[in-house]
């Protein structure tokens, strides 16, 4: 397994690689899901070495977090790092709220469907448009005296809004979209987070699946956020990382997670799975090393992305 990493201030310390759970639970997200899958998913990742759990209440409404929350019940708890985020209001059609009442009652109702007792990171999960954000946050730093959560993080903000949150200091961690085509926050975002010790951690790292190498050149139309241009720019620069990829009899998913893994502005990498057998495929991602003229020959085939 990769190896461990520090968020932010906090005394969080995961392995590099995490799962998202969107699939896990998500059945307001995802077509066909199965509850069974879901729990071979979770138990998959900590059999593995996986440490980091990254879910949300918006993943099936709290059945994601339920369903984490049975399998920890047969692990060391003190060796999984349970990320969690909060933001729709239930008791209001889902709107988005960020008020420190919402979110104190938020970590209490997570903590419920977890079935533990501390949340090792607590995100905002969506920017409401009323409340400061440095108050969002200082009412989650209260939480943390508690020891309810031990790290505060803040995801789908803006560079404005993650510097208003961390107005005193108390942002951790920033769970954002980037990946390979999607590098806007190597700018925006990534010197802030350096500068105030924030750790980040992408969310989409594959582009919803396009940076696996299974869609060839005639299926942009899938992808239409691209240009067709775009799109076959994408196509060749995906078939260069496959002959990394046949070197290192490894997938290109694979070489795709060792590139952020790799990263040393990401701390985190959370690709989800629907299946044990794709958590297995991207836990051996850790054991693909690239070589610095690799890492570099991708970080240039996706330069235009930036």
């Amino acid at each position: 397994m990769s190896n461990n990493v520090k968020i932010g201030k906090s005394d969080v310390v995961t392995s590099g690689l995490g799962l998202g759970t969107n699939k896990v639970g998500g059945h307001n997200l995802f077509d066909n899901l199965n509850d069974e899958d879901g729990y071979a998913v979770v138990r998959e990742a900590l059999d593995s070495g996986i440490s980091l759990l990254d879910t949300a209440y918006v993943y099936g409404l709290g059945r994601s977090e339920e369903i984490i929350g049975d399998v920890l019940q047969d692990y060391d708890r003190s060796k999984v790092v349970i990320a969690t985020k909060a933001a729709q209001d239930p008791n209001n059609d889902l709107q988005i709220n960020n008020s420190p009442e919402f979110l104190k009652q938020a970590v209490d109702d997570a903590l419920a469907r977890l079935k533990t007792d501390y949340i090792d990171i607590f995100y905002i999960h969506f920017p409401d448009e009323n409340t400061p954000k440095n108050e969002a946050v200082k009412a989650l730093n209260e939480v943390k005296k508690t020891g309810k959560i031990r790290a505060i993080g803040v995801s789908n903000f803006s560079p404005e809004q993650i510097e208003e949150a961390n107005a005193d200091g108390l942002v951790d961690i920033v769970e954002d979209n980037y990946s390979l085509v999607h590098r806007e926050a190597e700018i925006s975002e990534f010197p802030y987070l350096q500068a105030n010790n924030i750790s980040f951690v992408p969310f989409f790292p594959l582009a919803s699946g396009l940076l696996t190498g299974k869609y060839g050149a005639e299926e942009g139309a899938k992808f239409d956020q691209f240009s067709a241009d775009e799109y076959y720019n994408i196509s060749q620069a995906i078939e260069q990382v496959r002959k990394i990829a046949e070197a290192k009899q490894a997938t290109v998913t694979q070489v795709v997670l060792a590139w952020y893994l790799q990263n040393p502005d990401i701390s985190v990498v959370i690709p989800g799975a629907r299946t044990s057998d794709q958590v297995k495929s991207n836990v051996s991602a850790t054991k693909v090393s690239l070589t610095a003229p690799e890492y570099d020959q991708i970080d240039q085939l996706f330069q235009d992305f930036k």
